[in-house]
C-alpha cells in the first residue's frame, strides 16, 4: 500500500492555524507546466498567492492540488497548484509557517484556458 505524503496535511493544518489566529495564509509556488496561474504575475519561475477565504472562492486543498478562483486585476481566474509545487506556506503578517522542497516542476506555464495535467504525488524530501 502506498503512503500519501504528509505535505498536503501540513498545508491544510497551517492554513487552518493562520485562519484561526486572524492571519493571512500565503503560499509560494514553483510554477511549472502543471500549474494554472496568471502568467503575468510569475517572477523567476515563482508566484506568491494569498489563499485566505477572503481572497479566494471555492478553495479546495486536497491531497493532490490546491484549487480556487481568485480575482487578478478585477478578472476572475481559475487557479490550480499541484501540491508538489508548493515551496512554502506562511502567515503574511509574521512570516511564520513552513517551507518545503518542491519537486522540480516542468518548464513552462499553462495558459488560463488549457486544462491542467493530472499531477503525481511525491514525498517531502
Amino acid at each position: 500500500m502506498t503512503t500519501v505524503s504528509t505535505k498536503p496535511y501540513l498545508l491544510r493544518a497551517i492554513h487552518q492555524w493562520c485562519t484561526d489566529n486572524g492571519y493571512t495564509p500565503y503560499i509560494a509556488v514553483k510554477v511549472g507546466a502543471s500549474a494554472k496561474v496568471p502568467v503575468q504575475f510569475v517572477r523567476d519561475g515563482q508566484i506568491v498567492l494569498d489563499i485566505s477565504y477572503e481572497a479566494t472562492s471555492g478553495l479546495d486543498m486536497n491531497n493532490t492540488a490546491i484549487q480556487f478562483k481568485a480575482r487578478f486585476g478585477g478578472v476572475s481566474r481559475d487557479i490550480y497548484i499541484p501540491v508538489e509545487n508548493v515551496a512554502a506556506i506562511y502567515a503574511s503578517e509574521n512570516g511564520q509557517g513552513m517551507g518545503f522542497e518542491p519537486t522540480e516542476p516542468e518548464t513552462g506555464v499553462l495558459p488560463d484556458d488549457e486544462p491542467p495535467k493530472k499531477p503525481t504525488l511525491t514525498r517531502i524530501k
